[in-house]
């Protein structure tokens, strides 16, 4: 399960205006309107950005009377950081075998 919702969590950074919404958020908690007047887009556009990161488990949002807070998930991101480290063991091992059959060709 975790590795679908890491796979989500990619996917919705994979737009440059969410990347930038969660990269404000990790300075901390900010209102929808808050976050919406830093973008050129408009604040329904901002809003189904903010759905889609929730959806992904990367923001979580707090409603306090008529508004909305959003801050970052950290268990969503920590998700998407231990499948990127299982990934980079992956590759390294197989770095690692390639770096020794060159060598061993090398001195052949």
């Amino acid at each position: 399960m975790a590795q679908i919702s890491a796979m989500h969590g990619f996917a919705a950074l994979a737009d440059p205006t969410r990347r930038r919404i969660v990269t404000l958020l990790a300075d901390g908690e900010r209102s929808a309107g808050e976050i919406a007047a830093r973008f050129d887009v408009s604040a329904p556009a901002v809003s189904q950005h903010l759905k889609v990161l929730r959806e992904a488990r990367l923001v979580r949002v707090r409603p306090v009377r008529q508004q909305r807070f959003y801050a970052v998930e950290p268990a969503g991101l920590a998700e998407m950081a231990e499948w990127l480290a299982r990934m980079g063991g992956f590759w390294n091992d197989r770095l690692d075998a390639l770096e020794r059959m060159l060598k061993e060709a090398d001195e052949a």
